[in-house]
């Protein structure tokens, strides 16, 4: 840029601008932006790094997950390892993986995966994975995809299942399987498939059992849009109405907390006169 160390040294000890670990300097003297720190990590890593994980989500626009600042370079390029920063060497980067215009990050969908990957658990993965659709920072299709090239972890099952419960809603814990869970805990088995007309038309109620009163609505990830939400809100009026007690579940819920909602669903049919 034209800057020579000399004229470095002399703003940094003027105060003007101020260095950042070993190979960043700002021109400024306040904290760093987002994308300040972004690039910071970048420069100290060292060539081939690239944002990944959740922090590639929260460069490409994910909102309200907090996690710690993640960089990938490809196997043995031996970068630096600066603090504040996670870094990982990774067999799996592969030609046209990184977006090279502007700050360097993994494509969205391959990084929403790797999250998951090297998530604290399996519900801070099923919950990233969760907000990067939720967001439209990436699409189920796209996360199926890059999800393809993991051939081993502990946790592939697990995000398989995920995967398929962002691409199918409540489908992919449907009847058959809710059941299950229900003997699984040592409750009744809900009827199934029965229906309830309302002002609005024919009502079809997945879970219920009649003779207590309870309903339990399985929800998918597209139940948080603001059309379903709607659809959602007149449903449950309308089975309130007739004296119904209704438990709401995310699908996620019963992925990464089956003991707590199946706990749930034992006290709404004890609520009902159940003396399982």
């Amino acid at each position: 840029m034209g800057i020579t160390r000399w004229q470095i040294v002399a703003e940094l000890r003027a105060g003007r601008w101020a260095a950042h670990q070993k190979q960043t300097v700002a021109t400024h003297t306040g904290e760093l932006t987002a994308a300040g720190t972004w690039w910071s990590a970048i420069f100290e890593v060292g060539p081939g790094a690239a944002l990944d994980g959740s922090t590639a989500l929260s460069a490409a626009g994910l909102r309200g997950f907090e996690d710690v600042l993640h960089v990938s370079t490809p196997k043995s390029s031996r970068p630096r390892r600066p603090r504040d920063v996670v870094v990982h060497e990774t067999r799996r980067r592969q030609p046209g993986d990184v977006i090279e215009v502007g700050l360097p990050r993994v494509r969205p969908a391959i990084a929403a995966v790797r999250a998951a990957l090297w998530a604290r658990s399996d519900r801070q993965a099923a919950l990233v994975l969760a907000m990067s659709v939720q967001q439209r920072i990436t699409t189920p299709v796209a996360l199926a995809e890059a999800f393809s090239a993991v051939r081993r972890h502990r946790r592939r099952t697990f995000i398989r299942q995920i995967l398929d419960d962002l691409a199918n809603g409540a489908q992919s814990i449907g009847e058959l399987e809710f059941a299950r869970l229900c003997r699984m805990y040592g409750l009744p088995e809900p009827d199934r498939q029965t229906r309830r007309r309302g002002s609005d038309g024919v009502i079809h109620l997945d879970s219920s059992w009649s003779p207590y009163g309870a309903v339990v609505e399985i929800e998918g990830l597209h139940h948080l849009e603001a059309a379903q939400a709607l659809a959602d809100a007149s449903r449950q009026n309308e089975l309130t109405l007739d004296n119904d007690r209704v438990l709401r579940i995310p699908v996620l819920g019963l992925r990464i907390s089956p003991d707590h909602y199946m706990a749930q669903v034992a006290r709404l049919l004890r609520a009902g006169g159940w003396h399982g």
